[in-house]
């Protein structure tokens, strides 16, 4: 029997609902209601599975079955703004299991590697609209990499200056001392400054994932 789809709707004061799938760090959609959220979180499920399958968990995303509402949590105006969740939920509260946090890890670093491959294949100038705006391609990397030092790092005791542009290798060094930092927070039970380490993977994932859609949305290679 196949397990529903567990989701965390957190609801904007006035415009926004995001959706987040619980199990499935990455896979969030935001809408202008509960169903509209919901709805638009149902049709990413088959770009999301290219992220399960470089985890290795293909098989068990394919027998996801529906969409279950398993908290809603009350949002801020960065809800309404921004589209995407700032308020962990009651549930992310719980310390994970080492298997369990190792599975959240693996789909992370499925999402950094998806990232990476979309911006070594999409054109430098990308399509511009309202998805995304006006950002190229190399501002979009050098945004999701700052992000990551700025908003994510810090949570977990890990500094890095945002002036600086790492090569590959040295981001690859710093994520590998973030993944380190999550399991030792988790381990612990502590809190990611006031984020529960379950919210922080989620963040992070939905951030770069999101990012890597959005170039493949406005890539002008054909």
């Amino acid at each position: 029997m196949s397990s529903p789809l567990r989701v965390n709707l957190e609801i904007g004061p006035k415009r926004r609902v995001a959706a987040g799938a619980m199990d499935w760090p990455g896979l969030d959609r935001w809408g202008t209601s509960e169903d509209d959220a919901l709805a638009r979180l149902a049709t990413y499920r088959a770009r999301y599975a290219a992220v399960a399958e470089r985890a290795g968990l293909a098989s068990d995303f394919e027998t996801v079955g529906e969409a279950e509402v398993v908290e809603r949590v009350p949002g801020s105006s960065s809800t309404d703004w921004w589209g995407v969740a700032h308020i962990p939920s009651q549930i992310e509260a719980e310390v994970l299991s080492e298997v369990d946090l190792e599975r959240r890890i693996s789909l992370l670093q499925a999402g950094w590697d998806h990232f990476d491959e979309v911006a070594a294949r999409v054109s430098a100038e990308l399509r511009k609209g309202a998805r995304g705006g006006g950002r190229e391609r190399d501002q979009i990397i050098r945004h999701v990499y700052a992000s990551e030092r700025h908003n994510w790092w810090r949570k977990v005791g890990i500094r890095a200056d945002d002036d600086v542009r790492l090569s590959p290798d040295e981001l690859a060094a710093y994520r590998q001392q973030y993944v380190a930092a999550i399991r030792t927070h988790n381990a612990e039970a502590r809190l990611a400054r006031r984020w529960p380490i379950q919210f922080l993977v989620r963040r992070t994932a939905q951030h770069v994932v999101d990012h890597a859609w959005e170039m493949e949305d406005r890539d002008l290679s054909g």
